[in-house]
């Protein structure tokens, strides 16, 4: 489809392009889009089609695509490199303590700390190695929908259907500011830090990003970004785009500095877009879609190069991500039959499926080196570690459990919430060999979407 043509396409407005609110108890603040008719709005994330007459789309992406190959002239020239080594994800945490669903999971950039957001209302924050409950934040007017760590891993935003975004300091637990920032008209869905930590990027119900001075505590930018809620929001890795997704099926794709937009994705299928970020060299963006898919969009020529599929995604909003092993690339999602599925970035193979990893639906996947942890509808924070091969050989063997662990699993419960790290319930034995400061790598793509190796 040309550009011309994404410019002036009108949206059609038949049933099949409608999203139907969901039925049954995941109304209660799961990632589900669809609202509960209670006075709590408890949040579910499965999206309900905008039931407006038919809506043209106008498309602003003029900006011609030197812009984007500006933003990509920073990459190392890449150079062949062999096959993808194959993540091996066991199950090491199980971490209780939130009353409703978990909205989303996140942990920090340096690997050392996973932060919590849900259906409650409240933040939580654990220690990745340990799975001590080390703070409960509370501040949230109705449930939490969103989570992101700046960079330095010591500030958090949330954002709530209480409108609010509130920035927290890591180590006091407490707010970094007396005020929240508002502006938003509706409830926050999506957040996002840029790489230099000195902006957010929000995605709201109102169906606008808004661009934020973290200093200041200002909004520098509202950007009319879609006509259906805006379900998901990241940074490229220099931090001069921002990509907004929508149930309306469109992903964009803006330069932070200007609020151009300079490129509109839509498939010809057009299925409403529930989350989406950028590769981790900023290259392409990989988006999940409400037709079971995952698709990795070259934004500059405006095609898609890979289509994932293997999970279930369609009525709720569920997120995934990359995650490399040994420099290694691979894509892990989220599904709605609570399991979880890791893909190949260069062949689409499967090349790992966590079956049951939660009962019900699983909303949310991050990954940083070899820890993997997802957080679902049944009010549960799983943490998995992957097994290398020197495990085995120093004398770890496969099926062999610790003190205190179920099936591979050490169940933790945190009560203490009193920022200390100290537990009153709770296994506080380390995971041997891991120290959770590992970090991600950067990972590099062709145009065909294969790992490459940096030169």
């Amino acid at each position: 489809m040309s550009e011309d043509s994404l410019h002036s396409r009108t949206r059609s407005n038949s049933p099949a392009r409608r999203r139907h609110r969901v039925d049954s108890a995941s109304r209660s603040r799961s990632r589900s889009r669809s609202r509960s008719t209670s006075g709590s709005r408890s949040r579910s994330r499965s999206h309900a089609r905008s039931q407006s007459p038919t809506q043209s789309r106008s498309r602003s992406g003029s900006r011609s695509s030197s812009s984007f190959h500006d933003a990509r002239s920073k990459q190392p020239s890449p150079s062949p490199l062999a096959r993808a080594a194959r993540p091996d994800f066991r199950p090491r945490l199980v971490l209780s303590g939130h009353q409703k669903p978990i909205s989303q999971v996140r942990i920090s950039p340096n690997g050392r700390w996973i932060a919590s957001a849900s259906a409650d209302g409240t933040i939580r924050i654990w220690d990745a190695v340990t799975g001590q409950h080390m703070d409960t934040l509370i501040g949230h007017m109705a449930g939490v929908s969103a989570v992101a760590w700046a960079p330095d891993s010591e500030t958090l935003a949330t954002g709530s259907d209480d409108k609010a975004i509130r920035l927290w300091d890591r180590v006091t637990g407490r707010p970094k500011r007396a005020k929240p920032l508002l502006g938003h008209h509706n409830y926050v869905y999506c957040l996002a830090f840029s790489p230099k930590g000195n902006i957010i990027a929000s995605g709201s119900y109102d169906e606008a990003v808004f661009l934020w001075d973290v200093r200041a505590g200002r909004l520098m930018r509202s950007l009319p970004a879609h006509s259906d809620p805006v379900s998901g929001i990241d940074f490229c890795c220099d931090g001069t785009l921002v990509v907004s997704c929508s149930t309306d099926g469109l992903t964009r794709i803006w330069d932070t500095a200007t609020g151009q937009c300079l490129r509109t994705l839509v498939h010809e299928d057009n299925p409403p877009v529930t989350s989406v970020c950028f590769s981790p060299n900023g290259r392409f963006v990989l988006a999940h879609s409400m037709d079971s898919c995952i698709r990795l969009w070259n934004y500059v020529s405006g095609t898609v190069k890979k289509t994932y599929q293997g999970h279930v995604n369609k009525g709720f909003s569920i997120g995934g991500c990359f995650g490399t092993i040994d420099g290694e690339a691979f894509i892990a999602s989220s599904s709605e039959d609570g399991s979880i599925v890791l893909w190949d970035v260069k062949s689409k193979q499967v090349i790992q499926r966590i079956d049951r990893g939660h009962d019900g639906v699983c909303f949310w996947v991050d990954v940083n080196g070899d820890t993997l942890v997802s957080a679902g509808q049944d009010c549960k924070i799983r943490v998995y570690q992957h097994r290398r091969p020197e495990t085995l050989l120093n004398g770890a063997e496969e099926g062999e459990e610790e003190e205190g662990q179920l099936h591979g699993e050490k169940h933790v419960n945190g009560v203490k919430q009193n920022g200390t790290g100290e537990n009153t319930i709770g296994d506080e034995t380390p995971i041997p060999g891991e120290n959770g400061d590992t970090e991600m790598q950067d990972v590099v793509l062709d145009e065909a979407g294969v790992k490459l190796e940096q030169s």
